[in-house]
C-alpha cells in the first residue's frame, strides 16, 4: 500500500511544478545598452551610407558607386526644388491679392463708417442741440458738460448721444482743472 501511496505522491509530484509557469508567456530577454547600441547601429549602417552617397553625388554632381541611382536622386531633388518655388511664387501671388482684397475692404468699412457718423439727427434731436448751442452761448460760449447736462435734464446716455449729433457745432474738450471733465465750446 505504501507504493501506491508514493506512486500516487510522484505522479503529482510533476503537475504541481509546472503549475506556477503559464504556457502563455513570452519567453524574457535581457539585453545590455552595448547590446542594444549594436543592434541599432547595424539596423542604421546602411541607411546612413545610402544616404551619405545621395549627399556626395548631389554635392559634387557626379554619381558615385551608383550612378544611375544618384541621377535618379539628384533629379528627384531637383524636381522637390522646382516644385517648392513653384508652390511659393503661387502663395506670395495669392498673398499679395489677400493684401489687396483686406486694404479695399478697409477703404469701404472706413466709407461705411463715416456714413454711419454722419446721421442726420431726428427732429427732438436738433431742437435740443438748438437749446444746448442757446445754453452756451449764453454762458459765454463755454460750459461744463455736466451742467449742461443737468439743466437740460437728460441722462448721461440721451447727453452723450446729443453730443454725438452735434459734434459739428460743440466742441468737447477736457477740462484743464480736472482732465475727466469735459467742457463744452461753441465752434
Amino acid at each position: 500500500m505504501l507504493e501506491v501511496v508514493d506512486t500516487g505522491i510522484n505522479s503529482f509530484a510533476p503537475v504541481a511544478s509546472h503549475a506556477d509557469v503559464s504556457p502563455i508567456e513570452e519567453p524574457v530577454f535581457i539585453i545590455t545598452s552595448g547590446q542594444l547600441e549594436a543592434i541599432i547601429l547595424q539596423a542604421t549602417t546602411p541607411l546612413l551610407e545610402r544616404l551619405e552617397n545621395l549627399e556626395r553625388g548631389v554635392g559634387s554632381g557626379e554619381g558615385g558607386e551608383d550612378a544611375p541611382d544618384s541621377h535618379k536622386g539628384q533629379d528627384n531633388l531637383l524636381q522637390v526644388v522646382q516644385d517648392l518655388r513653384t508652390e511659393n511664387t503661387a502663395l506670395k501671388c495669392e498673398l499679395e491679392n489677400l493684401q489687396e482684397t483686406t486694404a479695399r475692404e478697409r477703404a469701404f468699412d472706413r466709407q461705411r463708417i463715416a456714413k454711419l457718423e454722419r446721421v442726420d439727427p431726428q427732429p427732438l434731436q436738433r431742437e435740443r442741440g438748438e437749446i444746448l448751442r442757446a445754453l452756451i452761448a449764453a454762458n459765454g460760449g463755454k460750459m461744463l458738460a455736466t451742467d449742461a447736462r443737468k439743466k437740460m435734464h437728460l441722462s448721461r446716455s440721451r447727453f452723450s448721444k446729443l453730443l454725438a449729433t452735434v459734434k459739428d457745432e460743440i466742441e468737447a474738450r477736457p477740462y484743464h482743472l480736472n482732465k475727466s471733465w469735459q467742457v463744452l465750446v461753441l465752434r
